[in-house]
């Protein structure tokens, strides 16, 4: 693949995967309505503040090439929680977008995460 459009198709998926689940800190800390509604017949409605500030603190440790390693971990159990909570609740798989899309960008961003001996 061209190192130019790698670079290109890396970035855009990076930044579409944190903006994401940035947009999703930001409508649970301003609490919007259906947020609010949703959240709250999973039984998690008291603490929608505090997944706000860890949904947009562990995308941007992802966003930080220093910390890239530790916000995909933060992140991919994080939405690992949220499709427990979906399948348990019989809820729309909402959360399978933005892990797919952090995953995808991680492999294309250091593969070694997944590879021991890539490249």
């Amino acid at each position: 693949m061209n190192p130019k459009i790698k670079r290109i198709a890396t970035i855009v998926v990076t930044v579409l995967a944190a903006g994401m689940v940035i947009l999703s800190g930001v409508m649970k800390l301003t609490h919007s309505a259906q947020i609010v509604e949703t959240l709250t017949k999973v039984g998690v409605g008291p603490y929608i503040t505090m997944l706000g500030i860890m949904e947009i603190g562990f995308s941007a440790l992802f966003l930080y090439p220093k910390t890239m390693k530790l916000g995909f971990i933060l992140l991919s159990c994080y939405f690992a929680g949220a499709l427990a909570t979906e399948l348990s609740h019989g809820t729309p798989l909402n959360a399978l977008t933005p892990i797919i899309l952090i995953w995808i960008a991680t492999f294309l961003r250091d593969r070694n995460v997944f590879l021991a001996s890539a490249e």
